[in-house]
């Protein structure tokens, strides 16, 4: 009778596990995730507005991800998150114009969110005011298609994975990922206010986890605030930087897992995940036996190749179980205006003191004020770092959630000229005011940039002043009226952006602000970088109206702030940091009541939606596509040297050599430009190991934090290129014969594009 014991335990077992997952679902969920990742060549990165940045690689992968959750007869939304620096007002415009082409009126502006993880290591050139693209040399087409196309591919899955399921929150305090890098403004703000804080960041992070009915847990997505700035401003690889490498490790997790069947590990485990180890063979051989296998397979020359071959070898869809949804993690960016991930603090690089407190100078000059990460001076560690203790949290924020999302889903959304809102506000001595926001305009401290990436010249974080040098160059583009100047005080306007229409606007003034519900969960969708008391003033105002509503939240909502989102528009200071004149302040475009206005307008969304009332569209932001100017050279000709092919090794591993965990493995070949052909959804580097005597199975590609595809010419105009292809061998890595293969495509004098791979000499792991 045991056994019979046990089968009706497991029967209970199974039971109720239905009625946790299945019976309670009250929502359709469906999650996609796409490639994104760009021109790895020539084009500018965005973010630091650095113009000697490009792209000249991968680090690792971008993608979109995306969630839907609909009520079954009902209301929907759509949120996707971008390894991308921001969300772009014309890239979103163009994915709702092509939802509209696909499903109607399902998915609009109103009920549709693109937000960005501020990753200063992806092109830039997609973005349609002036301003922005300066750096990258006008508008870049690719950059703009890749990231329209995959998040069209991202909602596409997202859509057609839509299924019932529940969705749970939880939250946790993350505390050594960020630290406020302009503390002098935050303390500006009143004392009695800090006072409520324990901290000048944010510390808390709020997941969601999504749990399909059938297959169990399909994904996460979760909101954090620390800058993508782990990176430094001379880094040309394309990277997602610290969200985007959390974002990789917990997908890679849940695929060692096994679909989820030993979460608690990974939070105990010191090692980032690996997505391999499951199809690594054992290898039994002796060392002796390795070598003289790996040195039956010499490095093979370049070879034509399809364009598909990397896309069929890439090692993620090795991994993938065709019959489930493939689980989707997503670590999104909020209010994260002052807060850096060099979490060890600023110094000089000159003298190792630390920088100037009011103004993060050194001895008077702000090129020298660097702010360092947890892995200083390596930024790659400090990458990892960061990520993998955002991807900790939030495996434990995981394993452990338990609340689940009950309730309607709904959403509000408008358009606001923020070049000329009124905005009532509270006046000294009692009663009220009312105060405008101005068109946009950029002040000195602009210039000076942050500890995370200097500026240049004699620009300094905390000028309110300016300097009669500068604007006498201001004044050759726009000079600043006297009713612009006032509106903006104390910022000293260097660019005066908002006022700047040739060729084409310089700057946003229409603005969307949104709302999103998913149950006693509320999103806060906004167009910019709050900054870490901005965006708390926001949550509060938003959650009293919320609160206050009879029967709708029952005082039990969870209020989070989606930055970056739908456009971007810069920074949003609270009046007193504005004062200060930070780079943030500087960068808070339209102008010191920029804050009240958007704590005004959300209390009117939030009110309308608290009481099922409509609001009005607004006025429309321009679609500029048409105006765009690029003077990015294109690719005319891709050559090698005179006996030489496409894809032949020009540097291989050395003769029966044998490397260690730990050890870096570096190949060249000679390669073409990465912008003939992006391998979306492919990859340019493969690490493969030996499977028996002869099959080749792929184990890492260029989407591994592991492996790196470093892209270089001799001189700006050669035909000829290289390919550096690194790979850190990881302490998990198996013992076993590899080697390293390089995929690419060239152009001819014609126009021509020709796929090629090439492989290095095998090599053996011991």
């Amino acid at each position: 009778m045991i056994w019979f014991a046990q089968l009706l335990l497991l029967l209970l077992l199974v039971q109720e596990n239905r009625t946790v997952v299945g019976a309670t679902s009250n929502y359709l969920i469906g999650l996609g995730s796409y490639d994104i990742t760009g021109p790895a060549a020539d084009v500018n990165m965005m973010g630091y507005a650095n113009m000697d940045q490009t792209a000249s690689g991968v680090h690792f992968r971008l993608r979109a991800r995306a969630f839907i959750v609909s009520e079954p007869q009902g209301n929907c939304i759509l949120f996707v998150n971008l390894d991308a620096c921001m969300a772009s007002q014309l890239v979103t415009i163009k994915v709702l114009e092509r939802l509209k082409t696909r499903y109607g009126d399902l998915y609009t502006d109103k009920n549709v969110a693109i937000s960005g993880i501020h990753t200063h290591a992806g092109p830039g050139g997609y973005l349609q005011y002036v301003v922005y693209i300066v750096t990258s040399l006008g508008f870049v087409r690719q950059s703009f298609d890749a990231l329209v196309d995959g998040i069209e591919q991202s909602i596409i899955q997202a859509h057609e994975n839509l299924r019932p399921g529940s969705i749970f929150v939880n939250t946790g305090e993350l505390l050594d990922a960020g630290v406020n890098r302009s503390p002098s403004a935050y303390l500006n703000n009143p004392t009695a206010e800090r006072n409520k804080y324990k901290y000048d960041v944010d510390k808390e992070m709020t997941l969601l986890k999504f749990v399909d009915d059938e297959w169990g847990p399909v994904g996460s997505f979760n909101w954090f605030a620390t800058h993508g700035t782990s990176m430094s401003r001379t880094n040309g690889l394309i990277s997602g930087d610290n969200k985007g490498a959390a974002a990789r490790f917990m997908e890679d997790w849940f695929d060692q897992t096994n679909a989820g069947s030993t979460f608690s590990k990974a939070s105990e485990s010191s090692e980032v995940p690996r997505r391999v180890s499951n199809i690594i063979p054992i290898v039994h051989e002796k060392h002796h036996e390795l070598l003289e296998l790996a040195a039956s397979f010499k490095s093979s020359p370049g070879r034509p190749a399809t364009k598909f071959m990397s896309m069929a070898r890439r090692v993620r869809s090795a991994l993938r179980l065709a019959d489930r949804p493939r689980f989707v993690s997503a670590y999104c960016q909020t209010n994260c205006g002052d807060v850096s991930p060099n979490v060890l603090g600023a110094f000089c690089r000159d003298t190792g003191l630390p920088c100037d407190f009011n103004h993060s100078t050194c001895g008077g000059k702000n090129e020298l004020c660097y702010g360092r990460g947890p892995g200083y001076p390596d930024e790659f560690e400090s990458t990892r770092i960061i990520g993998e203790r955002q991807f900790k949290k939030a495996v434990d924020l995981f394993n452990k959630a338990s609340e689940q999302l009950a309730g309607k889903v709904d959403y509000r959304h408008t358009y606001l000229d923020f070049s000329k809102l009124e905005v009532t506000i509270p006046k000294q001595g009692g009663g009220t005011e009312v105060v405008k926001t101005c068109p946009a305009a950029m002040g000195f401290a602009f210039a000076a940039g942050t500890t995370d990436g200097p500026g240049a010249f004699d620009f300094k974080q905390g000028d309110s002043q300016g300097n009669a040098f500068w604007k006498l160059v201001r004044d050759l583009l726009k000079t600043p009226d006297k009713e612009q100047v006032d509106c903006q005080q104390p910022k000293p306007i260097l660019l005066d952006t908002g006022e700047m229409k040739e060729p084409y606007d310089w700057a946003p003034s229409i603005l969307p602000i949104q709302i999103l519900r998913i149950g006693q969960l509320v999103i806060l969708t906004v167009p910019g970088e709050f900054t870490t008391m901005s965006g708390r003033r926001l949550r509060d105002a938003v959650k009293a109206v919320l609160t206050s509503s009879t029967g709708q939240f029952n005082g039990n909502v969870h209020v989070v702030i989606a930055g970056l989102s739908n456009t971007y528009s810069q920074y949003i200071t609270t009046f007193e940091e504005y004062e200060i004149q930070r780079y943030e302040g500087a960068s808070t475009l339209f102008g010191p009541h920029t804050l009240s206005a958007y704590i005004q307008e959300f209390k009117k969304l939030a009110t309308a939606l608290a009481s099922g009332q409509p609001v009005q569209q607004g006025p429309q932001p321009p679609d500029l596509l048409d105006k765009q100017i690029s003077l990015l050279a294109p690719v005319v000709l891709d050559a090698t040297p005179i006996g030489k092919k496409f894809g032949d090794v020009c540097k291989d591993v050395p003769k029966n050599s044998t490397f260690k965990r730990g050890d870096t493995v570096t190949v060249v070949f000679w390669s073409a430009c990465p912008r003939n052909d992006l391998m979306t959804e492919g990859t340019f580097a493969l690490v493969e190991v030996l499977q028996g005597k002869d099959a080749w199975i792929p184990v890492y590609d260029d989407d591994d934090f592991c492996l790196r595809f470093i892209w270089s010419r001799p001189s700006k105009f050669s035909a000829r290129s290289q390919a550096t292809l690194e790979w850190r061998i990881p302490e998990t890595a198996a013992a076993g014969v590899y080697r390293i293969r390089h995929f690419g495509a060239a152009k001819s004098l014609l126009g021509s594009i020709k796929h090629f791979t090439g492989s290095s000499s095998a090599f053996v792991v011991a």
